[in-house]
């Protein structure tokens, strides 16, 4: 079994001790991503769909670089501050899978980093 870190600098840099994602076995098994700016690492201005939005953006970048996509998401995981955002921030998500729905779970969270309001995770085919 061969563990392969995926790095990009089109998406944030990890905060802490861990990698964007990290593919094993044809798989591609992302680390949360939050609505952070690449270039600049600030949370996004704006509510729940602008943050949804960059996280999703953010998450494609690093799919990637993985040598995956969107396409091939096979389960995302919705951490939301607020379960109140659901609906809005489900419209965005909707954009982004718009043809290809994948399994979802979304739960709401005490907190996230750097007070974000919303952070998604993925797991998905790597070829």
């Amino acid at each position: 079994m061969s563990l392969s870190p995926v790095h990009t600098d089109s998406a944030p840099a990890a905060l802490g001790p861990y990698a964007q994602a990290i593919k094993v076995n044809g798989m591609v098994y992302t680390s949360g991503q939050i609505g952070l700016i690449p270039s600049t690492m600030e949370v996004v201005e704006g509510g729940i769909q602008d943050q949804t939005r960059q996280v999703l953006t953010n998450l494609s970048e690093v799919l990637k670089a993985s040598g995956s996509s969107l396409e091939k998401v096979i389960k995302t995981t919705v951490f939301l501050k607020d379960m109140n955002d659901f609906v809005p921030m489900n419209e965005v998500y909707g954009t982004f899978f718009s043809s290809h729905k994948p399994a979802r779970s979304a739960v709401q969270v005490a907190r996230l980093p750097k007070d974000v309001i919303v952070e998604i995770e993925c797991i998905a085919l790597a070829q």
